[in-house]
């Protein structure tokens, strides 16, 4: 090499390999490691729909501030066989610097990637086998930024210590192999790594988008989940299953999605507070069950982790395409409401609101989410649950009960079976006040008004949208759900005093403000992740927004800080 490569502040550490090959082990390992030593991280993966082979890759974002978002660019790649630098070959760029094994993964003749040679296979047949080649890179990577031997030590002893002593021994030895590679790069000038680590780092707390929807569950009370495992929504099924017994959750396993959907309504109306997740394959098979909740106005919390279809499409990847879907699901004319979190943070607080609006209105409550919000992780600041309290809206019924008694805003006393005197009657054909089955043409109008006079006091409690940047600004660019933090850093590396951001987190109804903001730009772009911008058609028919630009991406993948900066640049 004719310089040594610097890298400062903010460094993207790629991983790529076949499924089965561990890049998941190092990913982990890494994660926790930077963390602890104060460095802030994140972290977003892509990956095939197979058990072994093909081709999945990690990125790891380090940096000396707060980052939160996918970059395209990468400072150093760890390829653990040919396939994968195949794979990330667009990504790769003349200062990309690849660790790893020359021969396997270039030609001797090969100048076209600036490889450093590190003899995996050998070192890992040294040390017991292939299967340490992982934890090899592992030390690399953690010596490039100076992580402490006896915290990489530390944590090897904790994480394989049910193995027993002879693989801890050996993991802490492949760990130190790796270390003594990943100084030697450093000291001799190979590598430069400049980054500045942050006390305050250590407090905060790392998790993933699953964990973030898993924990706002637990916080608006949920104490049942029922799912038909479906990727890529079932990290939020495994983890409240995890926390069954801490927080008295129910964790069903349904025999199909239909199961799921009836079971979890079924949980509501014996006075739980339930949750189901799937994905858009998994929701169609629900869909008459969530017209069933519709019309006996039962509280249901659906968290809907979105991928491309039609049908199974490309099951391990990302899309934002099936809001259409979620607005239009069920037959029949009832009120719902769409929340879409762009930031974990959001994924938290916007899944305990779910369970107190469904309560509350007695209605279905979405959360639209996807592969790249699930699958994301970074360090936050810990969650902040004060003043949250779990509010039970069920009374005691008296003799004269009646489920669906016409009230002013449409909400009836919400019973259950044994608390109280009366009989909670529900059913799914339209009813009377008392819950009875009835064909009265009167009645069925009366019903029908009552439900949907729930829509306006709903729309009064519609979240507005986040405005960020300029409030002069003459281009408004707009996004909604996970695109959020991707957009936002792109829009704050153009730099522009004309340009503000527009996200929405609840998607419908909208705020009753939400026309002003486009009023006041000359232009405005919507960003999301599908082929006929489906958001822009809400703000069309919702909002009366006329005049939209669009930016739209489907093929599977997440939208690039880089990608965004240059469609904009395109556009403007």
């Amino acid at each position: 090499m004719s310089q040594t490569p610097v890298f400062k502040d903010d460094i993207s550490v790629v991983l790529c390999g076949a499924a089965g090959q561990g890049v998941q082990t190092v990913e982990q390992l890494l994660t926790h490691l930077l963390k602890q030593a104060g460095y802030n991280l994140y972290s977003t993966k892509e990956y095939m729909s197979r058990v072994r082979g093909g081709s999945n890759s990690t990125e790891l974002r380090v940096a000396s501030y707060p980052v939160q978002a996918y970059v395209d660019r990468i400072d150093i790649l760890f390829p653990l066989n040919r396939e994968a630098l195949n794979h990330v070959a667009k990504r790769i760029t003349p200062s990309t610097v690849i660790l790893g094994e020359r021969a396997k993964l270039v030609s001797e003749t090969d100048d076209s990637y600036t490889v450093i040679d590190i003899p995996l296979t050998d070192i890992a047949g040294e040390i017991g086998g292939a299967i340490f080649s992982n934890i090899i890179a592992t030390g690399v990577i953690a010596a490039l930024f100076g992580i402490e031997r006896s915290a990489i030590d530390e944590y090897l002893k904790k994480r394989f210590g049910s193995k027993g002593e002879s693989i801890v021994t050996k993991n802490i030895e492949a760990a130190g192999r790796g270390c003594d590679i990943g100084d030697s790069l450093l000291s001799s000038g190979r590598i430069s790594v400049e980054l500045e680590t942050n006390d305050t780092v250590g407090d905060d707390i790392i998790i993933s988008g699953g964990e973030a929807i898993g924990m706002g569950a637990i916080a608006g009370g949920c104490n049942f989940i029922s799912s038909y495992p479906m990727t890529p929504s079932t990290p939020v099924l495994t983890f409240l299953a995890g926390q069954s017994n801490t927080f008295s959750i129910i964790a069903e396993q349904a025999e199909d999605e239909i199961a799921a959907v009836n079971m979890a309504i079924g949980a509501w109306y014996a006075g739980a507070r339930a949750m189901v997740t799937t994905s858009g394959g998994g929701f169609a098979l629900m869909e008459e069950g969530i017209s069933l909740a519709g019309i006996i106005e039962s509280p249901l919390v659906v968290h809907l982790a979105q991928r491309p279809g039609p049908a199974t499409g490309l099951p391990t990847r990302t899309e934002q395409g099936d809001l259409d879907l979620v607005l239009y699901s069920g037959h029949g004319e009832f009120p719902r409401v769409i929340y879409a979190p762009g930031d974990l943070n959001e994924a938290f607080h916007l899944t305990r609101k779910a369970f107190e609006i469904a309560d509350t209105y007695q209605i279905p409550v979405f959360l639209l989410t996807d592969q790249y919000l699930i699958d994301s992780y970074y360090n936050i600041q810990k969650l902040d649950i004060s003043g949250i309290n779990v509010e039970n809206h069920i009374v005691r019924t008296g003799k004269d009960y009646r489920r669906y008694s016409l009230t002013e805003t449409g909400i009836s006393p919400r019973g259950v079976p044994g608390y109280g005197e009366g009989l909670v009657v529900v059913d799914s054909d339209e009813h009377d006040e008392y819950g009875h089955i009835t064909e009265d043409h009167d009645v069925r109008v009366c019903m029908v008004d009552k439900r949907l006079r729930k829509i306006e006091p709903l729309i009064d409690e519609a979240l507005p949208p986040k405005l960020l940047g300029s409030s002069d600004y003459t281009t408004l660019i707009v996004c909604w759900g996970s695109t959020y933090t991707v957009v936002r850093e792109a829009v704050d590396d153009l730099g522009r005093d004309d340009i503000a951001l527009l996200h929405f987190s609840q998607v419908y109804p909208l705020h009753r403000d939400t026309a002003p903001f486009f009023e006041r730009a000359k232009r405005t772009i919507v960003i999301e992740g599908n082929a006929t911008s489906q958001f822009a058609r809400i703000l069309k028919i919702h909002a009366g927004i006329e005049e939209i630009e669009t930016i739209t991406k489907y093929n599977g993948l997440a939208f690039s800080v880089e990608e965004v900066v240059a469609e904009l640049n395109g556009i403007l």
